[in-house]
């Protein structure tokens, strides 16, 4: 088995920060209550909230920290041997956003996956890619994770009448995408991947967030709630979950708790996740946070995360990752070592 390195991370956030009270002009959610109750102060979205206008699609965002991952590697796309993605939301059912990536980068010949999940997409989409390269079959992969609201806004509703189930969202979530260059090439530098975790636990258990496929569009067809968040189960639920994957993966790396140097802890909402950190029992030091500046953007996420990783690790140092996934339970960890 092969050892498998992340060579290098790449990200892309559309448009400028979208502070809380644009949000509360667009959408009736109170500013103040968004930051005492969410804790979240800014978000990307890839629409225009005056006009409407859509300047990204998810393709495109994608390809944008696609790019900037590779070139970060020092490689040339004709060196990529294959791309997984991982996102909630692509841009149409068929061709699979993947491979609207790999054309805008001009790759071809090569073997493309989609994942099609929520948080937990970015770790599930790495784990696939690092057995991939453990086998040997492939040199370098390229793992990519992004998501976009659009299909589930429409500023011409009236918000004032919307379930605080729907309202929330609007709060809690952005846009934004992310990318990895992942390497067995025992020449090239860049952090150990030491262990991996992907597992769903969602049986008998009612899901945490539902989306629709059609977004909002669907509510005018069948009155059906577009995007739905059962935020109590998610509260009570995630940082559990996300305790038990720290644990594991620790385990799993031959690690002790006092070995790890950086945490990346799941990134639902600044409040929420100084809690995560907090029952994790994890040095808020040590803890690698964005999402209260960036909003929770899904698959995203955790390559948010990874690009400030890349920043800090150093020469020896060890970083823990973990993702969790609400809608069916999903969990996802890595563990990295510099």
């Amino acid at each position: 088995m092969k050892n498998v390195k992340l060579v290098s991370v790449g990200t892309f956030l559309p448009g400028q920060p979208i502070g809380n009270d644009k949000i509360q002009e667009r959408f009736s959610v109170n500013a103040e209550w968004i930051e005492l109750a969410i804790g979240n102060r800014s978000r990307h979205l890839v629409m225009d909230l005056d006009t409407g206008e859509i300047n990204y699609t998810l393709a495109d965002i994608c390809n944008m920290a696609a790019f900037n991952a590779i070139n970060k590697a020092g490689v040339d796309v004709d060196d990529i041997d294959f791309i997984v993605m991982g996102t909630a939301t692509p841009d149409s059912l068929m061709p699979a956003t993947v491979n609207m990536v790999a054309e805008k980068l001009g790759i071809n010949n090569v073997a493309t996956y989609q994942v099609q999940s929520g948080c937990a997409g970015a770790m599930q989409a790495i784990d696939m890619a690092t057995k991939f390269l453990r086998l040997g079959e492939y040199s370098t992969g390229l793992v990519i994770g992004g998501d976009v609201c659009a299909k589930y806004i429409d500023i011409e509703r009236d918000f004032s009448q919307l379930s605080s189930s729907e309202l929330i969202n609007y709060a809690l979530f952005g846009d934004g995408a992310g990318a990895a260059v992942l390497s067995n090439d025992e020449h090239v530098s860049g952090a150990n991947i030491v262990a991996t975790l992907n597992r769903c636990e969602g049986l008998y258990r009612q899901p945490g967030q539902e989306l629709n496929w059609l977004g909002s569009r669907l509510r005018d067809v069948e009155n059906v709630q577009p995007l739905k968040e059962d935020y109590k189960a998610i509260e009570e639920q995630v940082p559990v979950m996300a305790k038990e994957v720290m644990m594991e993966i620790i385990t799993n790396a031959g690690w002790n708790m006092e070995h790890v140097n950086h945490f990346m802890t799941p990134q639902l909402a600044g409040h929420m996740t100084d809690k995560i950190i907090q029952l994790m029992e994890v040095d808020p030091a040590k803890a690698v946070n964005c999402v209260a500046d960036t909003g929770n953007n899904g698959n995203a996420l955790p390559f948010l995360q990874l690009e400030m990783l890349m920043d800090r690790i150093t020469d020896g140092e060890k970083a823990i990752g973990v993702a969790i996934e609400s809608s069916k339970w999903i969990k996802g960890g890595i563990a990295l070592q510099a």
